[in-house]
């Protein structure tokens, strides 16, 4: 990485040094915090104990999470397509009905 950055983040009262592109240092330092806090959720339910699994199970949410969202946004896409065919067929239409009446 010719631009790359390490940035010091916090998870669970643990600090780790991550290397990572200068233009991606708020997507760490955002995705760090998002994981530190599911961390600390999953904790404080006292279901889940040491850090090791509840790393673990905080990795498997955010995965499943992520997986679902990926197939809602297949859903949306083939949506809005079909949305946009019947949006250029009523405009074809009107466009040959216009044509019509010029002539």
């Amino acid at each position: 990485m010719a631009d790359a950055s390490t940035l010091t983040v916090n998870i669970m009262d643990r600090e780790f040094r991550v290397n990572c592109a200068a233009s991606e240092l708020q997507n760490l330092k955002d995705s760090a915090l998002a994981l530190d806090n599911r961390m600390r959720e999953i904790r404080d339910t006292g279901r889940v104990i040491g850090v090791d699994r509840i790393a673990i199970m905080a990795a498997l949410n955010l995965a499943s999470e992520l997986l679902s969202t990926e197939g809602s946004s297949d859903d949306m896409v083939s949506s809005v397509n079909d949305a946009i065919s019947r949006m250029e067929h009523k405009i074809e239409k009107s466009l040959n009905e216009t044509a019509e009446l010029d002539f």
